[in-house]
Parts: C-alpha cells; structure tokens; sequence
C-alpha cells in the first residue's frame, strides 16, 4: 500500500516545476536572440565581423555553456 502525499505538496511540486521549466525556455529564448543579432551582425560587418561583433560572440559563448533548456529531474551519474 502507497502512503498518501498531500495535495499541498503535490501542488507545489508542479508549480516548482513549471516555474523551472518556463525559466529554461526564457534563457534558450534569450540566446536565441543573441544569436540572430549576431548572424546580422556578421552579415552587415562583412569581413570586419571579427573584430565589430566581438563582444555578441563572447556573450553568445558564455550563454552556450550555461542556458541550456534541462528538464525537471535530475539523474545522478
């Protein structure tokens, strides 16, 4: 037999999980963004986009390594 858990708990639960998982899609949106701004930057720059469009790579780098889109659980390796 399965122990009860409070409909309080569960609620938060799901709330805890949307909250996280909307997070995610807003920082994936985010660099989204800072990826099409620099794919016109490139394209405006021309051959000077190395050194004009600097700055949105390195952000667009940095957003790479820390907003990925993760789902709720966790699995431990």
């Amino acid at each position: 037999m399965s122990a009860q858990v409070p409909v309080e708990d569960l609620k938060a639960t799901i709330a805890a999980r949307e909250e996280h998982i909307r997070e995610s899609w807003v920082r994936a949106m985010e660099m989204r963004i800072v990826r099409e701004e620099m794919a016109k930057c490139h394209a405006s720059e021309g051959v000077n986009h190395y050194a004009n469009c600097k700055e949105l790579a390195q952000k667009y780098t940095e957003m790479l390594k820390t907003n990925k889109v993760t789902g709720w659980r966790h699995i431990d390796t």
